[in-house]
């Protein structure tokens, strides 16, 4: 019993500040899209686009995050601390050389991207301008996502969240002083805050190499060793999780699309209902955080029954907080969709959306620590192949199936949650094979 409590502690001790760090990401967002909103619509709508860009940037840090997180978290649990820092220090440079060609891209193909996303022309002067300044700092946002990971693989979360309270704070300043023009600046709207975003990303990299270069006592350092044969062991990790980022990616904009159809109410109670259960999604976030590390951690050191313990753990405590933010959008989701908006059809709309959702929160709350611990074990192949299944035969092929039937946007949402469903079960039955246990990597 004494031992439970000391793993659900350390389960906790992890996924508090995770979660924290999540909701801090997802308020300034919506400081910046608010701030952005009272220059006008077009930058509003730019700003709201560029979010697809970034999709794809995600996509690419996949590639060696995930890979790099299994790991450093092995090495850190075997007690090699020193070939852990090597291998972040390596996957540094990588993600450096990497940013390199996205921020080409991003830059001299701007126009190009929100004309293919059938922008106006005032939304595509003012992404381009976003997007291109935003690219020429895109290197620190792939070494911001790295070292978050790693640090996160190691054990340190709670860093990490006081890293970001304060980027958060440099965010809203520069954004106030570059969007508006105050203190002496000129009113630079969305480039201002493209600038503004870039500082905050700067402020955590530095902040970040100080605490991993000065601090004897961090659970990772950067040590300027090069480890080729890590990083590609690393990149034969992520690649799956890689593919499967991506084709996620894809069937979540199809199966937007097919909402689309069904009218602008529709689509709008869906994005309410969406940003409504993401703040959900915290504590599920925090706690695949927390297994990720542990269950990684657990292997390193040669312990699989203590991994797949920590990821049962970190699973139960999950559902039971995901459970009971279900039931809160089950009982009042017009509450929270008032927060958003004030008409009517949409209230309607969106609540049916998440008292559906409501009731999945268990099985979404077991996929995402399931699927977590997974892949830290370095089984990204079998979470690649369950998740393109899931995705596109359980819910984008039937609900375009509706659609076409004619069926409503309700029973798009049933089909979603259904899926939802099929899917923790999917994961559970995997978690409990115990086969992932003995993954390579």
């Amino acid at each position: 019993m004494h031992i439970l409590s000391n793993d659900t502690k350390k389960v906790f001790a992890l996924a508090l500040p995770a979660a924290l760090k999540h909701l801090a990401d997802i308020l300034q967002v919506l400081v910046d899209m608010i701030m952005v909103g009272y220059v006008s619509l077009s930058a509003l709508a730019a700003v709201g686009l560029s979010m697809q860009f970034m999709m794809f940037v995600n996509v690419l840090m996949t590639l060696y995050i995930v890979g790099g997180n299994a790991l450093i978290s092995r090495f850190i649990g075997s007690g090699r601390k020193k070939r852990a820092s090597a291998l972040l220090f390596s996957l540094a440079l990588f993600a450096l050389a990497l940013s390199i060609v996205v921020a080409f891209g991003g830059y001299f193909c701007a126009a190009s991207l929100y004309t293919l996303m059938g922008a106006s022309k005032d939304v595509v002067v003012e992404g381009t301008r976003y997007l291109q300044t935003l690219s020429l700092g895109i290197t620190l946002v792939f070494l911001d996502n790295l070292l978050y990971n790693a640090l996160s693989a190691a054990g340190d979360t709670k860093s990490s969240l006081f890293i970001k309270l304060g980027s958060s704070g440099v965010n809203a300043f520069f954004n106030y002083l570059f969007i508006f023009g105050h203190w002496g600046f000129d009113a630079m709207g969305v480039t201002g805050a493209a600038m503004a975003t870039i500082i905050s990303y700067g402020f955590n990299v530095v902040v970040y190499l100080l605490l991993l270069t000065k601090h004897s006592e961090a659970k990772l350092l950067f040590v300027p060793l090069l480890r080729v044969q890590d990083v590609k062991r690393a990149l034969k990790v992520g690649y799956h999780a890689a593919i499967d980022r991506a084709v996620s990616t894809l069937s979540f904009l199809v199966f937007v699309s097919i909402i689309t159809y069904y009218g602008t109410v529709e689509l709008a109670a869906y994005q309410v209902g969406l940003r409504i259960e993401g703040l959900a999604f915290m504590p599920g976030f925090g706690f695949a955080i927390a297994s990720m590390a542990l269950v990684g951690q657990s292997l390193g050191a040669g312990d699989r029954e203590k991994a797949y313990k920590m990821g049962i753990i970190a699973g139960r405590i999950a559902y039971i907080f995901m459970g009971m933010v279900g039931m809160f959008l089950i009982l009042y989701p017009e509450f929270f969709v008032s927060f958003f908006t004030k008409d009517m059809a949409t209230i309607a709309v969106a609540s049916e959306y998440l008292v559906l959702v409501g009731f999945v929160q268990i099985p979404l709350a077991l996929t995402f620590v399931y699927a977590a611990s997974l892949r830290s074990a370095g089984d990204t192949k079998t979470v690649m192949r369950v998740n393109i299944a899931s995705l596109w035969i359980l819910r984008v092929l039937p609900s375009f199936i509706a659609y076409k039937m004619g069926f409503g946007v309700v029973t798009v949402f049933i089909i979603m949650n259904v899926e939802t469903l099929l899917k923790g079960f999917i994961y559970s039955h995997l978690y409990k094979r115990k086969k992932w246990l003995y993954a390579k990597v």
